[in-house]
């Protein structure tokens, strides 16, 4: 019987390390509802920048490591695409390669929770010297991070709000990733690019 909390603990972490798959943001109304919109093929792509800012129906997180576009894909009453993350790229600055979308297991890691308080750092005590004087310096302060079931939470929500993958009905909207650590401030100009089943096309979203 001594294993039954660690098994129970273990248990309950597996459970929430369960891969979630994405559903996706509820779309909004119409494209014009979305900041910029373009055309691919019959199919209507909208988008929003947001940022490092992660938006989720369930909390907004953020990410030093990625910049996010939130969008949408509007068709004919009853149509379906197929859609992959690798359909989108973000040119950043007119780069003349723009930067791919990045799949979720990359972005988990540099997630945030801006609510979440980190408690007070520990100091790392440095070993006393050979002479068992007295201790010295304190060592580095170690970054508190934070609990595992806190993160799990946080990547189950984000994961839910990821663009759906597939054969889908549309409309249909979620997040995208996109590498950059830079300062939204430094960004001039941004262009979706769109080349996937519907066809191909992009357009300006604003910084």
């Amino acid at each position: 019987m001594r294993f039954s909390i660690p098994l129970t603990v273990s248990a309950s972490l597996c459970a929430l390390s369960i891969a979630v798959h994405a559903q996706g943001l509820p779309p909004r109304v119409a494209p014009t509802d979305y900041a910029s919109h373009g055309k691919a093929g019959s199919i209507t792509i909208a988008a929003e920048f947001t940022g490092h800012s992660v938006p989720t129906q369930n909390g907004t997180f953020s990410s030093e490591d990625y910049v996010v576009v939130e969008a949408g894909l509007f068709g004919p009453e009853g149509s379906k695409v197929k859609i992959s993350v690798e359909d989108f790229s973000l040119r950043i600055n007119g780069k003349k390669s723009p930067t791919p979308s990045q799949p979720f297991t990359l972005v988990a890691k540099s997630l945030k929770d801006p609510e979440w308080v980190p408690p007070e750092p520990v100091e790392k005590k440095s070993k006393t010297s050979l002479g068992g004087g007295g201790g010295g310096d304190n060592g580095p302060v170690i970054p508190p991070k934070m609990p595992i079931e806190l993160r799990h939470v946080m990547d189950q929500k984000v994961q839910k709000s990821l663009m759906p993958e597939g054969e889908r009905a549309t409309p249909v909207a979620g997040l995208l990733f996109f590498s950059y650590r830079g300062k939204t401030e430094n960004i001039r100009s941004l262009e979706l690019v769109y080349e996937g089943a519907a066809g191909k096309g992009s357009f300006a979203l604003q910084p």
